[in-house]
């Protein structure tokens, strides 16, 4: 009954200011309850307060979720309306057009700039139903001449224009292709003849080439569309060359001389590996070589000299001291860049990571995983470690190191011979190159070149690539 009645209290309590007498003797306190029945009401109104209380606090709750579901509803449905009406006003021709036109799309052009010109060829009604209709599929524009009409569909246009089969009279550049192979495509494109083109090439560059490059085009082609259209052989490359300069410009690679040896060096490493993730540490292996005073023994260099790919060399031809660009035999960079490589080899070579690898060996030709190490008996353990799960042409292409192994080897042994070879080298470390090729008639093709037989000139597997 006591903590009834101080429950009673509690509730019912009221402080007043004592100071003032007359409210003090009102405020008298509350009569006790006279029974434990009167006791038991109150605690029922007091319960019954609490649920009253709570019922009203969930209703309001879910009368604002119901509200605010059908509030973002109808949102949603006046959004729709309003873009309905929107579309609905956008100008757009009905039909597949009338008259047939060449239209231009450049290089770096916006879907914007697009519409407009689109417009004003009166081939769309409006830029707006252009833009919309690529924003609607999603397209990307590329650079062309396409066929198009006067008075087509937005829509129609951009199936064009996102179809690269369709566009005519540019010529393309890509990262990693020689000047030879460039002019030859600006040729087929523009119809020209090459031999227009190679005069340029031969003509030292004067007035298109910056001094740095020495009268040689190589390396001085920028990547990209080129509108070649009722222009010369002359202005073509000279667009090329200007673009190669403002990107270099771009990327911050140092002026002069420095400008061309990180071109020459990137060339390189962009041939030699076939992922953009591994050309800073190609790049970074040069540059130690060079420090070390070490040849730098690379068959894409000696490949390019010949006009060939490094798949074709000979042993023939890796020991001939006449090709200039041989790096196996002649120290330090090659003549001039072996191809036009793209940005990210450029970047790379600008700032390539720090290391101290002399030696790099690309242990999955499928995939291009490529492993860098220091020493040349690292390179031959992971070499002699990796398995092969291809037997195609080129992945019986071994990179080799210091001339220890022959590119002709598969064709001397046969491949059935070479095969069962790879297997007793890497089940036995003992055997050699020279006792493998002399169990075979056909020994003198692939020993002409001399080679070392010790212990560090393994016969890898057929997957790997080695440098």
């Amino acid at each position: 009954m006591t903590d009834n009645l101080d429950d009673f209290f509690s509730d019912n309590a009221q402080w007043v200011n004592s100071s003032d007498d007359a409210s003090f003797v009102s405020a008298m306190p509350p009569q006790p309850p006279k029974s434990r029945k009167d006791m038991r009401r109150h605690r029922e109104q007091k319960r019954r307060r609490r649920y009253i209380t709570i019922i009203a606090a969930l209703v309001v709750i879910v009368l604002i979720g119901v509200g605010g579901f059908f509030g973002v509803r109808a949102l949603k449905h006046w959004k729709a309306v309003n873009e309905a009406n929107s579309q609905s006003q956008i100008e757009d021709y009905t039909g597949p057009g009338d008259k047939g036109v060449t239209f231009v799309v450049e290089s770096g052009q916006g879907a914007a700039e697009i519409a407009d010109n689109l417009v004003k060829a009166k081939i769309v009604k409006s830029a707006a139903a252009f833009t919309s209709a690529v924003s609607g599929a999603g397209a990307t524009l590329y650079p062309g001449s396409y066929a198009l009409r006067t008075h087509m569909r937005a829509s129609d246009v951009v199936k064009v224009l996102s179809d690269q089969s369709q566009a005519g009279g540019f010529a393309e550049v890509r990262a990693g292709e020689r000047v030879s192979d460039v002019i030859e495509n600006a040729a087929s494109v523009s119809g020209l003849d090459v031999s227009q083109f190679q005069a340029v090439m031969d003509g030292g560059g004067a007035g298109i080439l910056p001094d740095e490059a020495g009268g040689k085009f190589e390396g001085w082609l920028e990547p990209g569309s080129y509108n070649v259209q009722n222009k010369s052989a002359e202005d073509i490359i000279k667009e090329m060359v200007d673009a190669r300069v403002s990107k270099l410009d771009s990327l911050g690679v140092p002026t002069g001389s420095e400008r061309e040896r990180i071109l020459n060096i990137a060339s390189i490493a962009e041939a030699e590996v076939g992922s953009e993730k591994y050309y800073g540490q190609v790049a970074r292996v040069i540059l130690n070589r060079l420090d070390a005073d070490m040849a730098l023994g690379m068959d894409t260099t000696v490949a390019y000299g010949l006009g060939i790919s490094a798949s074709q060399l000979t042993d023939d031809q890796l020991g001939d001291d006449s090709n200039a660009y041989n790096t196996r035999i002649h120290k330090g960079l090659p003549p001039t860049p072996i191809s036009n490589p793209g940005d990210g080899a450029i970047t790379a070579a600008v700032n390539p990571p720090d290391g101290k690898w002399l030696y790099f060996v690309t242990t999955n030709l499928q995939t291009g995983e490529t492993k860098f190490v220091e020493t040349e008996d690292e390179s031959g353990r992971f070499a002699t470690s990796t398995r092969t799960t291809t037997r195609t042409r080129t992945d019986l292409r071994i990179k080799r190191q210091s001339q220890c192994l022959s590119p002709q080897l598969p064709q001397a042994l046969g491949r059935t011979a070479f095969y069962r070879h790879m297997r007793y080298a890497s089940a036995d470390r003992n055997v050699s190159t020279k006792r493998a090729i002399t169990s075979r008639p056909h020994q003198s093709q692939a020993t002409k070149t001399p080679r070392r037989t010790d212990r560090t000139c393994r016969l890898p597997i057929p997957s790997a690539r080695w440098r």
